[in-house]
């Protein structure tokens, strides 16, 4: 009974936690904050249970529930997850108690606000990577938006509101045409044959790639645009450093840790598979901005004054490395960046964690107020130095390991074409090596001068349980990745695989739709009486049976249960095959299948034949 409503019960924990804080009195603090840890508590020991118990081999989605929503446009509460979405799922309820421990003493304004508005984060964030109906998935992608808003614009530094304000807005904006396209997508399910308004994913994935190919760019940069926001992707990263800057502590480290994951979910949930014509023609701009945006955003970080706005521009520069290794489309690239969404959302949560409790400290975060901060703080100096080093990629760290599957994918892919994505990317380890070691350096070395310096106190022993759970899944990743690896294999490779059926047409409409059959014609001249699948450059083809007709130009028949694909002209069909032609001239008289590449190819029996110009 759990096992089959798992996350439904995920998503409901968080929710009644914000619940029951609200109902408690404005002044119990101490029931509010232990009230807020209890329920993410539970919820990330749930998630543990979700995977331990996860079949790594099976490619379906687990753990799935539906239930009929809207039923007139086939809307749905449709849930589950595979490999990609298991580790991001634990991501976040493991974040989310430690965010809120890591703020026990630094909130106290509207105590009990900030910790439900942190329980509905989780809700909306959860929501996001569970979601198999696109609409579903709209409806927790915007409700996320508004606790992020109010806890930066209540909770955060001096110029809160407008870091808010244009976090909000820029979100929006992309989301507002992701919503468009996602209607589109509806709608064009039901102009096929038979076909009806749908928003589930899983039917999406056999319908999107085979729409036109102008249609399909539209739709895929509606959706793109959106998750390039949320990145974010150069040159739409505007927003990022001042929403991180001003964030409270617990908001930086979500914001950083999971908020961002949501933009390169989405990539490979939803962009990659379901446009993979799109993709292929767009692919090699996105990887030249996430190239710039790996080294634009190290270089932006190396002159910065302020420790937290150096971080904030580090993941500018560290989530060009995930899209680079997602746009590279092979195991190696796709396994790395979904590794290293894991590894970002640790390093980095882990670096703002570090840099609130400095600032709770001093109440200040500007680089030049610090130094020799080793002698009076040992073990925060320590601490610091670790999970730096597994920012800038030490082996035996988990930083490592995601950059290194990053680059040998991108170096062999065959989608990218060139090993010179991956040299570029490169020279990002090198500079964020450059300027963490150079601002540790700053910080932790040389004299004490500042006076208001000496009389810091090391971690408290709340500090040692933020910091050290975070620290030793930094150290299991970069020494045994396997574990988490092969809960995500079979989902990546799944991704990579659905891409490439996608190229190659073996993709196409309409699985899972009601009737009998699709039609997409380039001009004119299709016709259908059966239970299959027509697709013509220009017009004159003719389907009588339950195959598939894909007609360079014209003069396709079929009067059978196969398929022809003709090149150009003149192929026939009087069986239960395929004909595959590149020209003309193409017979078969059995239940086998004929791709010839000119003309004159025959079969009489039940076999299959391949042949290419």
């Amino acid at each position: 009974m759990i096992t089959e409503h798992i996350l439904s019960i995920l998503l409901a924990l968080p929710l009644l936690g914000a619940c029951a804080v609200m109902l408690l009195p404005r002044h119990s603090g101490a029931a509010v904050k232990i009230t807020g840890l209890l329920f993410s508590g539970i919820a990330f020991a749930l998630s543990v249970w979700m995977f331990v118990v996860f079949d790594e081999a099976q490619p379906a989605m687990q753990f799935v529930e539906y239930v009929s929503w809207i039923p007139a446009l086939d809307i749905g509460y449709s849930v589950g997850i595979d490999g990609i979405s298991l580790l991001l799922v634990v991501l976040t309820t493991f974040l989310t108690p430690i965010a809120l421990l890591a703020s026990w003493d630094s909130v106290k304004d509207r105590l009990k606000g900030f910790v439900a508005l942190m329980l509905l984060l989780e809700v909306g964030t959860l929501g996001v990577f569970v979601a198999l109906d696109l609409f579903l998935f709209y409806v927790f992608w915007e409700f996320m938006l508004i606790p992020m808003y109010f806890i930066i614009g209540i909770w955060g530094g001096a110029d809160r509101v407008y870091a808010a304000v244009k976090f909000f807005l820029f979100t929006m904006a992309g989301s507002l045409l992701m919503l468009v396209a996602i209607i589109w997508l509806g709608y064009y399910a039901s102009t096929l044959p038979g076909g009806h308004f749908t928003t589930n994913l899983l039917t999406l994935y056999s319908v999107a790639p085979g729409i036109p190919f102008a249609i399909q760019s539209w739709m895929f940069l509606a959706f793109t645009l959106s998750f390039a926001i949320k990145i974010p992707l150069f040159p739409l990263h505007t927003w990022l450093p001042d929403a991180h800057v001003q964030a409270p502590t617990a908001g930086s480290v979500i914001l950083a840790g999971v908020l961002l994951k949501m933009g390169t979910y989405g990539l490979l949930r939803f962009s990659i598979p379901l446009f993979p014509d799109a993709t292929f023609t767009y692919l090699p701009y996105l990887a030249i901005l996430a190239v710039i945006g790996i080294v634009y955003g190290a270089l932006v970080s190396w002159v910065q004054p302020d420790l937290k706005k150096l971080v904030a521009y580090s993941s500018v520069s560290h989530l060009g490395f995930v899209v680079l290794g997602l746009l590279a489309l092979n195991e190696e690239g796709v396994q790395g960046g979904v590794l290293q969404m894991v590894n970002h959302g640790l390093s980095t949560g882990a670096l703002f964690l570090l840099v609130g409790m400095i600032y709770d400290r001093r109440h200040t975060r500007m680089i030049k107020d610090y130094g020799g901060l080793a002698r009076i703080m040992p073990v925060y100096a320590t601490m610091f130095m670790i999970v730096m080093l597994s920012s800038v990629g030490l082996p035996g760290l988990n930083g490592f390991v995601g950059e290194f599957l990053i680059l040998v994918g991108a170096f062999t892919s065959q989608v990218l074409g060139s090993p010179w994505y991956a040299v570029a990317g490169a020279t990002g380890v090198i500079l964020a090596a450059v300027y963490l070691l150079w601002s540790y350096q700053r910080v932790f070395f040389g004299r004490v001068e500042n006076p208001d310096n000496k009389g810091l106190r090391d971690l408290s022993l709340r500090e040692w349980c933020v910091l050290v759970p975070v620290i030793i899944v930094i150290g299991w990743i970069g020494v045994y990745p396997k574990t988490f690896l092969d809960k995500s294999a079979v989902a990546t490779r799944s991704v990579v695989q659905r891409y490439e059926e996608g190229r190659r047409g073996d993709v196409r409409a309409v699985s899972g739709m009601q009737g009998t059959g699709a039609v997409q014609s380039g001009q004119s001249g299709n016709i259908l009486a059966g239970t299959g699948a027509v697709r013509s450059g220009q017009s004159g083809s003719i389907l009588a049976g339950t195959g598939a007709v894909r007609s360079g130009q014209s003069g396709s028949i079929l009067a059978g249960t196969g398929a022809v694909q003709s090149g150009q002209a003149g192929s026939t069909l009087a069986g239960t095959g395929a004909v595959q032609s590149g020209q003309s001239g193409s017979t078969l008289a059995g239940t086998g299948a004929v791709q010839g590449g000119q003309p004159g190819s025959s079969m009489k029996g039940t076999g299959r034949t391949q042949t290419r110009q």
